[in-house]
């Protein structure tokens, strides 16, 4: 491990402590900072072979010799865009600055290889029969049919594995040679695919009765295999760790317009009128991330559905936490949803360019 602040030199520090920096601390860059902690320039490896070249000597300040327009990323952005700009600029490390250009990190090559891999399950439930998708689904089980030209299935996984997420497990029940012919063990999508097969339905969370008994001792992140969002995964694994509930929920807020007067009242008589009220409500997302400790509680080929899973850890006093998605969110359940799908797909792999 390693401490930004080690890179940190002052403008007039001499070369020499510059390349003492850069040889203890592995990362082949030193910062300059002014006194009020404002990033000045830069040193790398580079510029210190370049500087003794052209000077002679170690004892040649910082200042003198730096990068005075270094590349960084402001501490708004989030670790994917940073890491896009690592690779883009071909740089080992990138200074992390605020709005007033104060330092106040360093994001390294060694970070994103170390943050982007996360060995947490994911397991998706793609054992559905999609009767309201009919016919579309008589041949085709609803996690395979295509939306921009690739099944949903293969959407969500791309989603987690852009995300560091590799290890993943898919619920099956009808037509699971479909969905097993397309993705195999998942080698060829630089994962790890193992099946969970329900000889009959189980329910929304029956199928965790199922799931291996080594798994590691992660949350776990469970889907259904009709949906497409672009939630953030490590805001909602962070803020499932932060809550330390067994259990977090995602909820999508859903707004219903009552087309008609509502009326107010009391014991007969007309309080207020209410025209045309519009309610919102949380709905539940599909989206969740259990302990380990909920998977243990569902016996094999038990049949149980999540909220009432749920409801019994609640009701035990245990905290399931809810964590509201703001970003996009599509639930492929209706002939109407999957021709929207066929748009919106269109937009969000303008987003990802």
């Amino acid at each position: 491990m390693y401490n930004w602040k080690n890179t940190i030199v002052s403008k007039t520090a001499p070369l020499i402590e510059v390349l003492a920096i850069l040889d203890r601390e592995a990362l082949r860059i030193a910062l300059v900072i002014d006194d009020d902690g404002k990033l000045i320039g830069s040193l790398t490896d580079g510029d210190v072979r370049r500087a003794i070249l052209e000077h002679g000597s170690l004892q040649v300040s910082a200042e003198s010799v730096m990068n005075k327009h270094p590349i960084t990323a402001l501490n708004a952005m989030s670790t994917i865009m940073v890491d896009a700009l690592l690779r883009e600029k071909n740089m080992l490390a990138i200074p992390i600055v605020n709005e007033n250009n104060v330092l106040v990190g360093l994001h390294t090559v060694q970070d994103h290889y170390q943050s982007k891999t996360k060995n947490n399950p994911i397991f998706i439930m793609a054992g559905g029969f999609g009767t309201r998708l009919k016919p579309l689904t008589d041949t085709c089980p609803k996690p395979m049919l295509q939306v921009g030209g690739k099944p949903i299935l293969e959407i969500i996984l791309e989603t987690f594995i852009e995300a560091g997420f590799w290890n993943f497990y898919l619920s099956t029940h009808y037509l699971p040679e479909v969905i097993e012919a397309h993705f195999g063990n998942g080698k060829k999508f630089g994962c790890s695919i193992t099946y969970v097969h329900e000889e009959t339905p189980l329910g929304t969370g029956g199928a965790l009765g199922l799931l291996p008994n080594d798994l590691p001792d992660l949350p776990i992140i469970m889907m259904n295999g009709d949906i497409l969002t672009k939630v953030n995964l490590d805001h909602l694994l962070k803020d499932h760790e932060h809550k330390g509930s067994v259990a977090t929920m995602c909820v999508k807020q859903h707004q219903y317009q009552i087309p008609y007067g509502v009326i107010n009242e009391d014991n007969g008589n007309v309080i207020s009128v209410d025209e045309k009220p519009t309610k919102t409500y949380f709905i539940n997302a599909g989206i969740y991330v259990l302990e380990p400790e909920i998977l243990r509680s569902v016996q094999k080929n038990e049949i149980i559905n999540m909220p009432p899973l749920l409801m019994k850890r609640v009701e035990e006093g245990k905290k399931v936490n809810l964590f509201p998605i703001h970003e996009y969110w599509l639930d492929i359940g209706q002939h109407s949803e999957f021709e929207k799908a066929q748009v919106d797909v269109v937009g969000l792999r303008e987003q990802d360019v």
